[in-house]
């Protein structure tokens, strides 16, 4: 096909890119979306999505097999291959739209994969309809991150799986060993648990999710042994080899200790890194960071002005709401209307069994800064509405300033998820520990423990002890 021209090229169509074209469109631009996969991106396809949908599914399974105490005695089984099924679904209706809501705003979608020619021009490898190269006036990269894959550990391999494939695979492993206890590795360790694999998880560092507090991560881990996964940390993978009844792991302790461990397969979970490598970027007059991702300023500039980039190639927060919230931001600037970012306030959210959200500081962290934090807490087994879903474990934490403005939260517990969208709202609005403790709360709810959380950094909780 002949080489086409556009006002703004976005190269990747996940949760960055397909929401910067839509913007772009509606601002009035001329816009192409240039994806090489599947519209949605890994998020919609690979990621969020279809964890989710698992992590329902099983948790669904879980309590059903479990809820003798509430009277519920049923006997639960589970066929991981129409649980995928039922995800494809899901996937493709969303995917579906994804390319629906794009064509309606005027996004002209391109099949194939683009690398720079020169700061102004694409070259685009794909089907018989995509144009050979694309001219453009400015343009947005959002490709992404993929699985980092550790040394000895080939993705290709039979044995080892990526996350995109344990969430693709049509049976379930006796023995399941995660390399790696983040976010991703403690997620898919409790599906598989929650399947029936003897899930065994080796963390190079002390503790489950790293970079969350102590207590919070505490709830996780103690659930996730209830369940029978077992951990052990300060070992790093060192290899694999196969043996008469699958496979067996090798890791290395910071002793020189070589532990073994007996598998049917090997989930490698220990993070992700940005896709940037095949833009051909130095045609662009770009180039990466130390870490592969690309510098940008607060509208999503990147060092060339007319470039910009969103989400996971631009660093962290390597988030999905993030990508999109930038995505917005990019195409407004690219379409000669940019607009004031104001406070960058992100929630996050790990979907563990129960489930941790946070928004803005820790008490630590404030500390750091020169605040001298209040600190007001409810725990979910103080909370009626907890308790009557059988899930009481965890709490919700407020922290604030001495003049009671909201610095942060950190939820862990049923629908941590669903809650932290408020306390991120308060921070933003700038509100005060009053303004949640006198907003009233429906009852009885989950949300009431955010309530209850400021009356007792404020000393006057009514059902936990100030």
């Amino acid at each position: 096909m002949s080489d086409s021209e556009t006002d703004a090229l976005v190269i990747g169509a996940g949760p960055g890119g397909y929401v910067a074209a839509i913007r772009a469109g509606q601002l009035g631009c001329d816009v192409t979306l240039v994806e090489k996969e599947a519209y949605g991106g890994v998020c919609l396809n690979h990621g969020c999505i279809p964890s989710k949908a698992l992590i329902s599914a099983t948790d669904l399974a879980e309590r059903a097999g479990s809820a003798a105490e509430m009277g519920v005695d049923a006997e639960v089984s589970t066929d991981l291959g129409r649980m995928v099924e039922w995800k494809e679904g899901i996937v493709d209706q969303l995917t579906g739209g994804v390319e629906q809501l794009c064509r309606a705003n005027g996004v002209e979608l391109v099949e194939g994969r683009a690398g720079f020619v020169d700061p102004t021009t694409v070259r685009v490898d794909g089907g018989a309809d995509a144009p050979d190269r694309i001219d453009f006036e400015t343009a947005i990269v959002a490709t992404g991150s993929r699985p980092i894959q550790l040394p000895g550990f080939d993705f290709g391999d039979w044995p080892v799986w990526s996350s995109r494939d344990a969430l693709s695979a049509e049976t379930v492993p006796d023995r399941l060993l995660v390399v790696g206890a983040g976010y991703i590795g403690m997620e898919l360790s409790t599906v598989y648990a929650k399947l029936g694999s003897e899930v065994t998880v080796v963390e190079a560092l002390d503790d489950v999710l790293p970079g969350y507090e102590d207590d919070v991560a505490a709830v996780v881990r103690d659930r996730a042994a209830e369940l029978g996964i077992s951990f052990n940390f300060g070992e790093a993978a060192d290899g694999w080899t196969e043996t008469d009844d699958g496979i067996r792991v090798t890791t290395e302790t910071d002793d020189g200790e070589t532990p073994a461990y007996d598998a049917d397969r090997v989930l490698v979970a220990v993070g992700r890194e940005p896709v940037t490598d095949t833009l051909g970027l130095a045609n662009a007059g770009l180039e990466t960071d130390a870490d592969g991702f690309l510098p940008t300023d607060r509208q999503g500039r990147t060092a060339v002005d007319h470039i910009h980039a969103i989400g996971d190639v631009a660093g962290e927060p390597m988030l999905a709401h993030a990508a999109s919230k930038e995505g917005i931001v990019a195409a407004h600037a690219a379409a000669g209307d940019p607009i004031d970012v104001g406070d960058w306030i992100v929630p996050a959210a790990v979907f563990t069994d129960p489930e941790i959200g946070t928004v803005g500081m820790t008490a630590d962290e404030a500390a750091e800064v020169g605040f001298d934090p209040v600190v007001g807490e409810m725990p979910f087994a103080a909370s009626g509405r907890a308790l009557t879903t059988g899930e009481a474990d965890g709490f919700v934490r407020v922290v604030a300033a001495e003049d009671g403005a909201l610095l942060g939260a950190q939820v862990v517990g049923p629908e941590a998820s669903e809650l932290v969208a408020e306390l991120a709202f308060a921070i933003r609005q700038r509100a005060t520990l009053s303004d949640l403790a006198e907003t009233i709360h429906v009852h009885p709810t989950l949300s009431e423990a955010v309530m209850e959380a400021a009356e007792n950094a404020l000393g006057q909780a009514i059902h936990t002890t100030n």
